[in-house]
């Protein structure tokens, strides 16, 4: 179960996979819309709406007949809802209304019971939210979790100070989240923490400055309170008498090392506290020190509700142990899955989207160096041709993001459905001898296919000045799209061609193989339609930075076809083609597959020198 990243619904996947009492801490971020107002969240679905303004809220969430079916079916009848959850949801029912906001708390309510369920009796949950819906998830978890149970409320400020009073926004800025943070039951697993202190803080009490270490100290009360009630010994200390802390041996020591000073004659002494030597200040429930993801950081990979990795780390800090179980079950980009890895924590993720799926894997994989099949495996994702078109009949837009994770290559706007522009995605890659950059333009298409959407794509590279077209169809490419690739792409002097000739577009099929062994950045396999490697999938480049072993080395020609040495001749498909010069590195095998129309050349690796290109 752990080290695993889930696709799926959370519900589902918490009733199936998750086993009662098994995990230490719970984080959880939902999505909800707090930037859409008021009057369209608690807004009845028989008034008037503005689409200009539900938009964005409705993406998220909406009551409709499947809200109202889980609100009957998941709650109020299902004999394993406890009955207080089943008389909170009903009275919220009656108050909030069938709109969006309720719709958004019948979703909650079942999870947060898995929640709880999975929680072993020291576990500890944290609930982000924000303040358009704290109050009535705070009720919920009252609820589920018990009142007894709650122990705090943190505000952590996520965003500076701004006026909107120009916009018309006639109201108090809105500059932070809430983190309701619950236990099990009353024995929790907690790890104190501090924070620094500020400069105004060390100025006033930390003044005194040592002249010989330049430590900065704080003076001590050295007398023992409530004198001899208490049984603190009375004795003299530099000519004062008093009631002290310590016993006459432990004083004198603490005097030998320097630790005890008197300010002036007859003052009563002091002890010494060094800064250097305090933890900080202990952990409040007012966060202010944990900045947003900036614009420009390199932690930003884009994701909309994306959070400070700081942040993930502080809490499961607190709560967890190393060795523990933490899960999201709402992981997006996976920041408390990656927090939990370096904190040397197993973790659990799930997400109902493949592009947060993907985003997770390639967090994982370029922070810890692990990648899906070897160091974990993703439950939920196709594992073969047949899942990858039931995804695709299910949702376009999750088999794009899934089929995209497959070249990493990064979603058009995060992920945004809508016009596109030819554009499904892009891949960044370094080529040529002085190491710039280039990109590469993805397009994906789950449906039927034909040649005209391979001239489209030669359009899109051309005006996005893209290095290569990379072209992935679920369904067989035709002849006639081969036919256009080679002509299209061979014959434009504006399409520039990798370091080492390819072709700078492709249009591939994924097989099943290539859905097993696609964790190689930026290749994909290929079907071998004709030939004599019918049926034969390779693994083959789809730009110039292609991470492939010695034995699965792809061609480096371009639309050529004439044979290297000692190779046998052969055909191509559509129009001959002008031969070009090819990379010395090593003899070809008689393997060949087709790729737009090109026939390629399967490398065997005979002697090891350097291409152009970069491939070893």
């Amino acid at each position: 179960m752990t080290n695993t990243p889930y696709y799926g619904d959370n519900l589902d996947i918490l009733r199936q996979h998750i086993p009662d009492a098994s995990v230490d801490l719970v984080y959880l971020d939902p999505p909800f819309n707090s930037n859409a107002s008021y009057n369209v969240l608690f807004k009845e679905r028989s008034g008037e709406e503005s689409p200009a303004q539900i938009k964005a809220f409705t993406d998220t969430w909406e009551w409709t007949q499947e809200s109202e079916r889980i609100y009957e079916r998941e709650i109020i009848t299902n004999p394993d809802a406890p009955p207080a959850v089943k008389e909170m949801i009903w009275a919220f029912r009656q108050f909030v209304g069938a709109n969006a906001m309720m719709a958004y708390l019948v979703m909650m309510a079942p999870r947060l019971v898995e929640l709880r369920r999975v929680l072993k009796p020291t576990g500890s949950i944290y609930l982000h939210c924000d303040p358009t819906a704290s109050h009535y998830l705070k009720l919920l978890m009252d609820t589920i979790f018990g009142k007894e149970n709650f122990r705090s409320e943190i505000t952590w400020k996520r965003t500076s100070a701004h006026s909107d009073t120009k916009q018309g926004r006639h109201q108090h800025g809105r500059v932070h989240d809430l983190i309701l943070f619950y236990t099990k039951s009353r024995k929790w697993t907690w790890n104190p923490l501090y924070t620094e202190y500020d400069k105004d803080y060390i100025d006033q009490f930390y003044r005194h400055v040592e002249p010989d270490t330049g430590r900065r100290y704080r003076l001590g009360d050295l007398t023992g309170p409530g004198g001899a009630a208490k049984g603190n010994p009375s004795y003299e200390v530099m000519g004062v008498t008093r009631y002290w802390r310590y016993s006459e041996e432990r004083m004198a020591k603490l005097i030998d090392e320097g630790r005890i000073v008197q300010t002036r004659p007859g003052a009563v002494p002091a002890y010494k506290r060094y800064l250097d030597e305090m933890p900080g200040v202990p952990l409040q429930d007012l966060w202010t020190d944990i900045r947003p993801i900036a614009s420009q950081a390199k932690e930003r990979l884009g994701y909309a509700t994306q959070k400070p990795q700081t942040l993930l780390e502080r809490i499961i800090s607190a709560s967890s142990n190393e060795g523990d179980v933490v899960l999201d079950p709402f992981c997006g980009c996976g920041t408390a899955v990656a927090a939990a890895e370096k904190l040397k924590r197993n973790w659990v993720g799930i997400d109902v989207t493949h592009l947060a799926v993907a985003l997770m894997k390639n967090r994982l994989r370029t922070a810890f160096d692990i990648v899906p099949g070897k160091d974990y495996e993703v439950v939920g994702e196709p594992v073969d041709v047949g899942s990858a078109r039931a995804l695709a009949e299910q949702d376009r837009y999750q088999f794009q993001f899934w089929a995209m994770s497959l070249l990493e290559a990064l979603p058009r706007e995060s992920g945004k459905r809508g016009a596109d522009r030819g554009i499904d995605g892009l891949v960044y890659f370094i080529d040529g001898p002085r190491g710039g950059m280039k990109k590469a333009v993805v397009q994906v298409k789950s449906g039927k296919v034909s040649s005209p959407l391979i001239r489209d794509l030669k359009g899109t590279v051309e005006r996005e000045k893209a290095a290569l077209g990379l072209f992935i169809t679920l369904e067989e490419p035709t002849g006639a799209m081969r036919t256009e690739a080679v002509s299209e792409w061979s014959s434009s002097t504006s399409i520039r061609r990798t370091s080492c000739g390819r072709p700078a577009s492709a249009s591939a099929r994924l097989s099943e193989t290539s859905i097993r062994s696609s964790r190689v950045p930026w290749t994909i396999q290929t079907g071998t339609p004709g030939g004599s490697s019918r049926g034969r999938p390779m693994r083959t480049a789809a730009c110039a930075r292609s991470r492939v072993g010695p034995d699965q080395l792809p061609s480096c020609s371009s639309a050529s076809a004439t044979p290297a040495p000692n190779e046998e001749p052969t055909s191509t498909r559509g129009p001959k083609r002008a031969s070009s010069s090819r990379c010395t590195r090593t003899q070809a095998s008689k393997s060949r597959v087709s790729i737009a129309g090109v026939r390629a050349v399967k490398w065997r690796a005979r002697r090891r020198a350097l291409c152009p290109c970069g491939l070893p």
